[in-house]
């Protein structure tokens, strides 16, 4: 049943029945019009339905459209016979054209989707290739890091100072972090495009949401830059906490690597009837305008910058987007930029 009812199917029957309406509709006009008018009303009606089905159905339409003009208005009427010659012309001339227009509308429509896969096929493995050219510098730089720290430790372990060994411990560290921060972005985003992973809603106070994302800075340096200004009233609402996580645990990555040292970045957030909408704010140097529309393509990544694979703002579009959100972006008109994100959710009443 559920295959009958296919979309294929579904156009076959609407275009049955739209040549149906036709025919009915040149019943009773037909002595006004003339049957010459009523061909022209079912060639144009055939035309039409060429741009929506495939060959063969259109093929069976065109015959039945031009068996149906013979039977009921080429006269003698109710019969397949033709005594006239112009009769016959009209006739023969209706059907090679309906087939015709079928044969080359469906040519053109064929061409037009090997053309357009064409350009998705190149576009994918451009894609690919800025995605492999990104991981090749930003899985290789961290495990080269650990991998070349725990040989200096292990073949060295009896000269280094412990003060050294201090050191490559950290960079061990950093580098951990940054190569788990990548692995798991792409298996974010792999997750989200097969609809794996989806939202579980649940109670949620954004304050912890945004503390605990916090913490997940652990240098020192970083936490000092990071400022929150919370909703003063703040009430628990219905979302899911480890998508919020996530996003704004990529938007203050984003704005810190792409930032110098000095530069703050400012959490904000309110909460009315039906929204949660906070922001992520910086005061660094901001985004060129050119690219403010396309920073959260995937694989994009700004000209003249180095680092990162081009898929940390996508990813944080696509988890806003799951949970039925938009998220915005501009430039301050001081300094910096100030990413803006809106998403519904149900507000207790109850006030943390």
């Amino acid at each position: 049943m559920k295959k009958f009812f296919s979309s294929s199917n579904l156009r076959f029957l609407l275009g049955f029945f739209l040549i149906l309406f036709f025919i009915v509709i040149g019943f009773f006009i037909q002595d006004v019009l003339g049957y010459h008018v009523i061909a022209l009303l079912l060639l144009l009606c055939v035309s039409i339905l060429a741009m929506f089905l495939r060959i063969i159905p259109l093929l069976i339409l065109a015959i039945i459209s031009a068996i149906s003009l013979n039977f009921f208005f080429i006269t003698p009427r109710y019969t397949f016979r033709i005594y006239s010659a112009e009769d016959f012309l009209l006739f023969l001339v209706y059907f090679l054209i309906a087939l015709v227009n079928a044969v080359l509308t469906n040519k053109i429509r064929n061409y037009e989707e090997k053309q357009q896969q064409e350009k998705e096929k190149t576009k994918i493995i451009q894609l690919y290739e800025t995605l492999l050219n990104s991981l090749s510098h930003e899985l290789r730089t961290p495990i080269a890091t650990i991998v070349g720290s725990i040989d200096t430790i292990r073949d060295r372990s009896y000269k280094l100072p412990e003060a050294d060994k201090e050191e490559l411990l950290t960079e061990i560290q950093h580098a951990s972090i940054r190569l788990n921060r990548e692995v798991e972005n792409l298996l974010n985003m792999s997750r989200l495009e097969s609809g794996v992973i989806q939202p579980k809603l649940d109670w949620i106070d954004f304050n912890e949401v945004v503390y605990r994302t916090f913490r997940e800075f652990e240098d020192a340096s970083i936490q000092e830059r990071l400022f929150f200004y919370p909703d003063t009233k703040n009430p628990p609402v219905k979302t899911d906490g480890g998508f919020l996580e996530i996003i704004l645990k990529n938007l203050i990555h984003n704005a810190i690597k792409h930032n110098d040292a000095s530069t703050n970045v400012i959490v904000s957030n309110m909460i009315n009837e039906e929204d949660l909408i906070f922001k992520v704010s910086d005061n660094g140097k901001g985004f060129p305008t050119a690219a403010i529309d396309q920073v959260f393509q995937k694989f994009y990544k700004i000209e003249n910058t180095t680092g990162g694979t081009g898929i940390g703002l996508s990813l944080v579009k696509g988890f806003v987007e799951s949970l039925n959100g938009s998220i915005s972006l501009k430039n301050n008109k001081t300094s910096g930029a100030e990413f803006t994100v809106k998403i519904p959710v149900i507000v207790s009443d109850i006030k943390s």
